[in-house]
């Protein structure tokens, strides 16, 4: 099974010798975030992050007394617990460009009655920091704070297309697929990203979500561009027209957001 992020920070990465407690906590914590309903036993837990039962335990308890983990009334359930929803909440609340493009994704909603997201680039993925649900309430998997991979839809490829090619950061070997529409050859995947350069906006039919359609824009007050906004439908009502709507309506919010934002106040250059 492939190593997952938190695992690999338990035991140190990029060359930097970090602080083993603290690499461990943020590798249990993240691990339990990524289970999102799917609650872990201290056994899976301790196998997964490579730690010794005992220090898990002691570890999860001290977690669970501050908040950041929850356990069920026998306690050998364990979950992410509510300080980490008060720490998402306060990252999306302190940063200026998600304060600023929040009105222009109620403008797009309201243009269009699709379901309009913005979201940013992390390593290999993609996590959303705001959604506008569609008005005929179209549920996708795109809930604020999920991560989704970048090879795997609208958002992600409008940003992996604001890279060269020999910098893409991509996990090694196949890539992974959502659905059958996923492209999990690099081959298939650079082709897409030169169409995405060459029309200014990616096109995502059921790479992310079967059934489910997007368009991507990625927004360019940064260089290269880490935010992108993208309008996702349902593919049964994806006409010609309603297509070439939506890329008009999406490319005029695209170019409102990023004349708004470089004079947003107090905007901090984080790195």
């Amino acid at each position: 099974m492939p190593e997952n992020s938190g695992a690999r920070r338990a035991r140190g990465v990029r060359g930097v010798r970090g602080v083993k407690s603290a690499a461990r906590t943020v590798a249990l914590l993240e691990l339990l975030a990524a289970r999102g309903d799917r609650p872990a036993r201290l056994d899976e837990l301790a196998e997964e992050l490579g730690v010794p039962r005992s220090s898990m335990y002691q570890l999860l308890r001290t977690l669970v007394d501050c908040g950041w983990v929850r356990s069920d009334t026998t306690g050998s359930l364990y979950g992410i617990g509510i300080h980490a929803l008060l720490t998402g909440t306060s990252y999306l609340d302190s940063d200026p460009y998600v304060q600023v493009v929040r009105p222009y994704l109620d403008e797009a909603s309201d243009a269009l009655g699709e379901t309009i997201h913005l979201a940013r680039l992390d390593g290999p993925d993609v996590v959303y920091l705001a959604t506008r649900e569609s008005h005929e309430y179209l549920r996708t998997i795109s809930r604020v704070g999920r991560r989704v991979p970048a090879h795997a839809g609208a958002l992600g490829k409008a940003l992996l297309a604001e890279r060269p090619d020999a910098e893409l950061p991509l996990p090694p070997g196949p890539l992974p697929a959502l659905t059958p529409n996923t492209h999990t050859s690099r081959a298939a995947l650079l082709a897409d990203l030169a169409g995405v350069r060459a029309r200014g906006h990616s096109v995502d039919r059921g790479e992310t979500v079967a059934g489910i359609g997007g368009f991507g824009f990625a927004l360019r007050y940064a260089s290269p561009a880490t935010d992108a906004v993208s309008c996702s439908i349902p593919l049964t009502r994806l006409t010609a027209s309603h297509e070439e709507k939506v890329i008009a309506v999406m490319r005029e919010i695209r170019s409102k957001i990023e004349s708004t934002l470089p004079s947003a106040p107090g905007a901090v250059d984080w790195r």
